[in-house]
């Protein structure tokens, strides 16, 4: 499966869920996470990728200061893993 069916697959499992998947995009700054989920006031970040690949030194540089700043990144290859993040996202939303 391409990255970019991953990431519809995902994206459209958490609007269903009432999640807001803002593609995420920075003229200024590289390496940003591909997608910014939004649920009741809480925001975080997934990198998709394809299956079996990693993120890139970029990436995760990005992803750490992101961190620093006490935001979730996940990086996916899998559509699973992707519905479980979002759905254990908005069970502690929830709680």
């Amino acid at each position: 499966m391409l990255e970019k069916d991953i990431e519809r697959k995902v994206c459209e499992y958490a609007r269903s869920k009432g999640c807001l998947a803002y593609k995420f995009t920075s003229p200024n700054r590289a390496a940003v996470p591909d997608r910014l989920f939004i649920f009741k006031g809480k925001v975080w970040f997934i990198e998709f990728k394809a299956p079996g690949a990693r993120a890139t030194k970029p990436q995760l540089r990005e992803h750490s200061i992101l961190a620093e700043h006490y935001l979730d990144v996940f990086v996916i290859d899998d559509v699973e893993m992707g519905k479980m993040i979002i759905d254990a996202k908005i069970t502690v939303i929830q709680s």
